[in-house]
């Protein structure tokens, strides 16, 4: 076993860079790096560098929270190489080396360096993985929410910045007194109009800061939207010792993930981007279809089977699609709920589509976990799942099974399984959905008369008869046997 390194890559009998990582320079900062970064936007980069094209769009990584600090370390010890296991449904093994990360800066430990990098003329994008949570939405009003403590923290004047907003508006205030040309600020979160939310939420970060910062904002800055996928669980212990084992490399942090990948990004790029057309990006006009297909379809569909499989004793996304009476549920839901609220989406077959999300869900190589998929709901439920609610009772139309989905999010919430084994809920406002969740023996509605989640969906009577329904099911007769009701509909 061989410690990976820019020293130790020719020893390996797996794909490696076949560029001379001494040439790329920098021209993206990457802030939120973390697996999905690494297996995507990272991972298209190096496919044009292996071609000998975009050797001067060298990524930055950035870590922003103290948890980064380890992902500091390994990439630092291993030169900013990292091994990327594509997981085939068969069970075979597709490892290589990435080699597109030039550099990776631990904010904490040293913010001018991080500012030095964003001022830098050179750098020309700077991406968002921040999660959903990361841009301070208010899921309801659509406004700012600056009640951050580390929001505020970073409005005071002359702060230190650490939040990525603190950073972007540092950066470009500086690089407009410097009369230096803004950088490009690219989402890769699955949030819908994700540039769009980027810009407003910035630019009501820099308002609250400076308001001819936020003019030059919007005047000078693009915000490209775009659609990104590609699932990848968390790595493992087993991950990295299956690595050594089979392949002979010491890797602290290899990522792991599916074979299928899709990025669709918006053309906004005034200072030009990476020719990322040409190793299978889709770019277009207008992104708003695929985004929607995405979130409704496989992003809410995880949410469907998550909580519910959880609760039915599953424990991974795969074991779930391996039932049929989920897949059934699963496909009524995507059939009559989701699909009547999307518009045609260019080039894409829908029921293709849908037939191979399933098919995705059920790799079980790939081990995600329904745990993952259950955290930070609060984050996930009211930008994937409450639209399409919203959308069927504008329409009149079916909604049964996303009110089941709901009401399994409440039944969850409340913290222990059918069993009666705990349940840890992660969620940024765990408080108040717990709370909420176990108020609902005794008020049924209580859970969804949290407007900031759900907004005026307790005055549908539509909606609640459904959800009541559902919930009521679930404490009744469980999880499983609540599937396989609303799946014969």
């Amino acid at each position: 076993m061989t410690q990976l390194n820019a020293q130790t890559l020719s020893e390996f009998g797996v794909s490696v860079p076949t560029y001379d990582r001494s040439q790329l320079r920098g021209g993206i900062v990457h802030l939120g790096v973390g697996g999905f970064h690494r297996a995507h936007q990272a991972m298209y980069l190096d496919e044009l560098m292996n071609r000998g094209e975009a050797l001067d769009w060298g990524i930055t990584g950035v870590g922003l929270m103290p948890h980064d600090r380890r992902m500091h370390e390994v990439m630092q010890a291993q030169d900013c190489l990292y091994t990327l296991v594509v997981k085939h449904p068969g069970g075979s093994r597709e490892p290589r080396v990435i080699g597109s990360m030039i550099d990776y800066l631990f904010a904490p430990d040293d913010p001018d360096a991080v500012l030095r990098r964003l001022t830098d003329p050179a750098t020309r994008i700077v991406s968002l993985t921040i999660t959903e949570g990361g841009y301070h939405l208010n899921q309801v009003t659509g406004a700012f929410d600056a009640d951050d403590p580390a929001i505020r923290h970073d409005l005071r004047p002359g702060a230190v910045p650490t939040t990525a907003f603190g950073y972007i508006a540092e950066a470009l205030e500086r690089r407009r007194a410097n009369d230096v040309e803004p950088f490009v600020v690219m989402s890769c979160d699955n949030i819908q109009g994700n540039g769009e939310i980027a810009h407003r939420m910035i630019r009501s970060f820099a308002e609250l800061r400076d308001p001819a910062l936020a003019t030059w904002i919007d005047e000078r800055v693009s915000f490209p939207n775009s659609m990104v996928d590609r699932i990848t669980p968390s790595t493992t212990d087993s991950d990295r010792s299956r690595l050594a084992e089979d392949f002979g490399i010491d890797d602290g942090w290899p990522v792991v993930c599916e074979p299928f990948a899709q990025w669709v990004l918006e053309e906004r790029f005034p200072r030009g981007r990476p020719p990322v057309h040409e190793v299978g990006a889709q770019v277009v006009e207008d992104v708003a279809a695929y985004e929607l297909m995405k979130l409704r379809l496989l992003n809410a569909s995880h949410q469907a089977l998550a909580y519910l499989g959880y609760l039915s004793g599953y424990r991974y996304a795969h074991e779930v699609c391996g039932d049929p009476v989920f897949v059934r549920f699963l496909r009524g839901y995507m059939d009559e709920e989701a699909t009547p609220t999307l518009s045609p989406v260019p080039g894409v077959d829908l029921e293709h589509y849908k037939k191979q999300l399933i098919e995705r869900f059920a790799n079980p190589e790939i081990a995600d976990t329904l745990a993952r998929l259950c955290a930070e709901s609060s984050d996930r439920i009211p930008k994937w799942l409450v639209p399409v609610v919203q959308h069927r009772i504008a329409e009149g139309g079916v909604l049964r099974r996303s009110a089941l989905v709901i009401a399994s999010w409440a039944r969850y919430a409340e913290g222990f399984d059918e069993s009666g084994h705990p349940i840890d809920v992660v969620d940024r406002r765990r408080e108040q959905v717990t709370t909420r969740a176990r108020r609902q023996h005794q008020d049924p509605l209580a859970f969804v008369e949290d407007r900031d989640l759900f907004g005026d969906l307790v005055d549908d009577e539509h909606f609640t008869s459904a959800y009541l329904a559902a919930l009521e099911s679930l404490h009744t007769h469980g999880a499983r046997a609540a599937v396989e009701m609303w799946a014969a509909e």
